[in-house]
């Protein structure tokens, strides 16, 4: 697991130098041109010929880049963590049932404890609260019992709920930082036209700074929209896993229901 995650950010390292190094390498590679012979670029000027650069992205949005690229960086390690970790394997898994309905069968609840304690899933944490608590208070009922396996239960169900509710939180943060920095820029280039006077000049200027301070709420966007697309995938994948969670764990509570009405009428006998 900790091989996956250094992995997810190595590569997320690696996309974002590539993409901060990628316009200097491109600048510092071009051929020079003769000032004197080259013909005059009409694009020189343009405010926006870099705009979709990584540092072109940072000069036209100004100081929102920052937490913009922040909030980028951890959606996109968010979605690879959850990919990788959000699995069958991690919640409930055959193996576990397998050894877990044997050692029930057998009554070998301590045995069964501490394959509870090797085993990082949820189900073997519910089933291990539950042994500990019906080992170490022999004289409690079986209902007693059952409550603390609901009850543990219902906390690794909030438990995975609330990982990607993270990524739910990235996906509505992101627009309206999108919208702060629309706003600031759009104040600014207000202020900056208003101390011009009028003209054609004006015009293009209010033209140019809408279209700069837009870049935030698109960028808002474009990280919000694909958070908030994986977090309605990832939370659909949880409700399933904790559903199967429910059902194995009470397979393993009917099993053992069993095994103390077993041992209560032998005492009974006895």
């Amino acid at each position: 697991m900790h091989r996956k995650i250094l992995l997810a950010l190595a590569v997320l390292a690696f996309v974002f130098s590539w993409m901060a190094a990628g316009p200097a390498n491109a600048q510092g590679t071009a051929p020079a041109v003769p000032t004197a012979t080259a013909p005059a670029d009409p694009n020189a000027d343009n405010p926006f010929g870099d705009t979709l650069t990584f540092s072109g992205f940072i000069k036209r949005t100004g100081i929102m880049a920052y937490p913009l690229i922040g909030l980028s960086m951890i959606a996109f390690f968010m979605i690879v963590l959850f990919t990788l970790t959000i699995r069958q394997g991690t919640v409930v898994s055959d193996a576990f049932m397998n050894s877990a309905d044997a050692l029930i069968r057998k009554q070998d609840y301590l045995g069964l404890l501490a394959v509870c304690n090797r085993r990082n899933e949820c189900i073997a944490r519910v089933t291990a609260k539950t042994l500990d608590f019906a080992t170490r208070n022999p004289t409690a009922s079986f209902e007693e019992v059952k409550e603390v396996t609901e009850a543990e239960g219902n906390r690794q169900s909030s438990l995975l709920l609330a990982r990607i509710a993270y990524l739910g939180d990235v996906g509505a943060v992101a627009p309206m930082l999108g919208l702060l920095g629309t706003t600031l820029g759009m104040i600014t280039t207000f202020h900056e036209i208003s101390g011009k006077g009028a003209g054609g000049s004006n015009q293009l200027g209010l033209a140019q700074g809408v279209s700069e301070a837009l870049l935030c709420t698109a960028s808002g966007l474009v990280i919000g929209i694909p958070a908030l697309m994986f977090y309605a995938i990832f939370r659909g994948k949880v409700n399933r896993l904790i559903s199967e969670m429910e059902a194995a764990t009470t397979h393993l509570m009917a099993l053992l229901a069993v095994q103390y009405k077993r041992a209560a009428r032998a005492a009974a006998s006895v």
